[in-house]
């Protein structure tokens, strides 16, 4: 891998939000949150954006390619950094605050680094550059001496993460099956 690491910046955002959003067009969750595939890329960006803003200040995103392949962690002392508002319609904003809900329901109690979104563009899949940014932020959480959270949707990435040395800790039902994992 001839790609460096880095922590994402502000001016990072564009290219970041754009491969997240290429990423995720048929992930569960997203389908959820935005079922109109005509208004998927608009509301997905808006998504992304709204995640990014909320993490990039305390240096937890990391990424590769020039933000073609992307995590966003969330430190264990929580209290999200304010982002603004969110541009969504109320339905996708009703449907992002059940999802939430029934997420952090799930969530372990104490103190633990989340892993809220790994993505990576599809023209640069196969690089193993996703699991190149997961191991930045699960070494941070090692340096922590924490355990690391994350929660999909997806059953195919239930088996990717195992095979990586996640567990499953919980899952859920609705809104929709989720697992929640724990390394």
């Amino acid at each position: 891998m001839t790609e460096q690491i880095s922590i994402a910046r502000p001016a990072d955002r564009p290219r970041i939000v754009r491969s997240l959003v290429a990423a995720f067009p048929q992930d569960p969750v997203l389908r959820f949150l935005f079922p109109d595939p005509e208004a998927y890329p608009a509301q997905a960006a808006a998504f992304f954006g709204y995640l990014f803003d909320k993490r990039v200040r305390k240096e937890t995103i990391w990424t590769i390619g020039g933000g073609a392949s992307v995590a966003i962690w969330e430190p264990p002392s929580g209290g999200d950094t304010p982002a603004g508002e969110i541009d969504l319609p109320s339905g996708a904003l009703a449907r992002m605050k059940e999802y939430d809900e029934a997420v952090h329901a799930a969530l372990p109690d104490g103190p633990f680094w989340y892993l809220g979104v790994l993505g990576t563009d599809p023209a640069s899949a196969g690089r193993r550059w996703g699991r190149a940014v997961m191991a930045a932020g699960l070494r941070r959480a090692a340096e922590d001496g924490l355990p690391a959270v994350l929660e999909t949707s997806r059953p195919a990435s239930v088996d990717l993460y195992r095979r990586a040395g996640w567990r499953v800790l919980r899952e859920f039902s609705t809104p929709l099956p989720t697992w929640v994992l724990t390394r």
